[in-house]
């Protein structure tokens, strides 16, 4: 009863996270098979909505807004309406290099501002020294620029859409929308791997920060 309890939230947690990226693949490929060329922006809508039921119910589980889930959802808003408002995919091929370079740009200013924002955002999730917290933070900003760069490649070599000719890096190469549409599953289990990897840097400051706090508690024991 307790471990289930407890892998409650982590459960949840992934749901929110995930979620949208699932409906937004499962929408888009049925759309396919019936609409052809409007798959794009039906599965943009159900993606939408997905994102802002997943932005509500972290606000709910968590009992805070979370400001960076905000944030992108509101660039998932707005791009993914004028995409569909104008009928035009590029609003929606950008947006994630949208997303990931500001989210990159917002760490950096904000550290350069000496206020670091990834601190002020999960500092209820990690105990850290500062120093650690500018290292998680910089890898962060170059994972999402390196996301930034990867969706750019991407969406620029799709041949079955509306990109232009003089839009592509590399003229032959070509991909399919419907490539670039169910990428984000890969993208989302590299994002996951990304995490992991950071593990080994958070779980030795927690436990230095662990050992710190017993070490004050005997303090004031034998004291």
């Amino acid at each position: 009863m307790t471990e289930k309890t407890a892998s409650s939230p982590s459960n949840a947690r992934l749901l929110i996270d995930a979620g949208p990226i699932g409906v937004w693949i499962v929408v888009y490929n049925l759309s396919r098979m019936w609409f052809a060329d409007e798959a794009i922006y039906i599965g943009t809508g159900a993606y939408m909505l997905a994102a802002t039921i997943a932005m509500l119910a972290s606000v709910r589980i968590e009992k805070r807004v979370p400001p960076m889930l905000v944030m992108t959802t509101v660039i998932v808003l707005g791009f993914g309406a004028m995409g569909i408002w104008l009928q035009d995919p590029i609003f929606i091929y950008v947006k994630p290099t949208i997303i990931n370079l500001f989210l990159s740009w917002l760490i950096l200013v904000s550290m350069a501002l000496r206020m670091n924002v990834w601190k002020i955002f999960f500092q209820h999730l990690f105990t850290l020294p500062d120093e650690a917290w500018t290292v998680f933070s910089v890898r962060w900003a170059i994972w999402f620029q390196f996301l930034a760069l990867l969706n750019e490649f991407l969406w620029r070599h799709i041949g079955d859409g509306t990109v232009s000719e003089s839009a592509r890096w590399f003229a032959d190469f070509s991909i399919t929308e419907s490539f670039w549409a169910n990428s984000k599953l890969a993208i989302l289990f590299l994002g996951m791997g990304f995490m992991l990897a950071q593990m080994p840097l958070l779980m030795k400051y927690q436990a230095m920060a662990a050992e710190d706090a017993e070490a004050d508690a005997d303090e004031k024991k034998d004291a």
